[in-house]
């Protein structure tokens, strides 16, 4: 590989956006200086450019190191949301993992940049896809695995087998007080109040069930870690059903708040993760499975927490 290293020094004549110099200096297209500078081959005073849109001053050194008979293709950019990364994505679904703090869909109050916007306007930057068809949700506060069809019908068929319970989902929380049981299961109805809160109330047309499986992983001082399974994907569920049992999800801003508190966690979001998701591919019927690790926010938490002695 023959390397050919240039380099001008930035005079009044051509001071301004560094991809220029480097095009004069290389006598280089465009679209080939922007494949330099990502890969690295350009240089000012002796630090590697990051981006085209560098601008440069009277004296400045413009260095370029590059193989004459390479043709340097720009990188693809990364895709930088706060509100979601991508964890798999093909022609017919996309699977991301969700920030806490970012509604799933608008409510009436018509929100704006919720996740199926981003995950939209994500999509509207490739190639065919432009919009994200909603599958399952996730609470506001809550963060984790959520799949998204990328046509109506694969959708559909999604939505069909977290109907029929087909779909594994798996939760960490965090739970206030010390659970005795190792491992249970919590069956009940839920009802929704008027202000659309849910709570657990007797069998009726008006409810619905919820069955949420739990294990326990580690048990600190004051509070518990528990891995969570769900069989039933009712709204607030897992939240509902530890509460009502007296160990409610840490920073649970809507169930038992006062006993959710806790001195050393001082997030806003609440400790409930979806870490776990598997179903089954709608074209290939391929079994897939994801994981998410834990937030950093949970990771610190157990970190500083003492385990509770048998």
């Amino acid at each position: 590989m023959a390397m050919t290293s240039l380099s001008t020094t930035v005079d009044a004549d051509n001071a301004g956006r560094v991809d220029l110099v480097a095009r004069q200096l290389t006598e280089s297209s465009r679209s080939q200086v922007r494949g330099m500078v990502g890969h690295g081959c350009v240089s000012i005073n002796g630090v590697i450019c990051p981006s085209i849109a560098r601008t440069v001053v009277v004296g400045d050194v413009v260095s370029i190191c590059f193989d004459s008979h390479q043709r340097y293709k720009e990188k693809k950019k990364h895709w930088d949301d706060r509100t979601f990364s991508v964890v798999f994505e093909d022609n017919y679904l996309i699977v991301t993992d969700k920030s806490a703090g970012t509604l799933t869909v608008p409510t009436d109050h018509n929100e704006l940049n919720t996740l199926v916007d981003r995950v939209s306007l994500y999509l509207s930057h490739s190639r065919g896809n432009r919009e994200a068809w909603v599958v399952h949700r996730l609470d506001r506060s809550v963060s984790g695995l959520l799949v998204f069809g990328k046509q109506e019908q694969v959708a559909n068929q999604l939505i069909e087998q977290f109907r029929h319970r087909k779909p594994k989902r798996v939760y960490t929380a965090i739970v206030s007080g010390v659970m005795a049981n190792d491992e249970g299961t919590f069956r009940s109805h839920l009802a929704t109040g008027k202000n659309l809160d849910r709570y657990v109330a007797p069998p009726s047309s008006e409810t619905e069930l919820a069955i949420t499986h739990y294990r326990v992983l580690q048990r600190m001082t004051d509070t518990t870690l528990v891995e969570v399974t769900l069989e039933t994907g009712k709204r607030n569920q897992i939240r509902i059903h530890f509460a009502d049992a007296g160990y409610p999800v840490l920073a649970d801003p809507r169930y038992r708040t006062k006993q959710a508190k806790h001195p050393r966690w001082i997030r806003a979001r609440i400790a409930l993760h979806a870490k776990s998701l598997c179903f089954q591919h709608p074209n290939s019927g391929e079994v897939m499975t994801f994981e998410s690790p834990l937030p950093t926010a949970m990771t610190k938490f157990l970190a500083g927490s003492r385990s509770k002695s048998k």
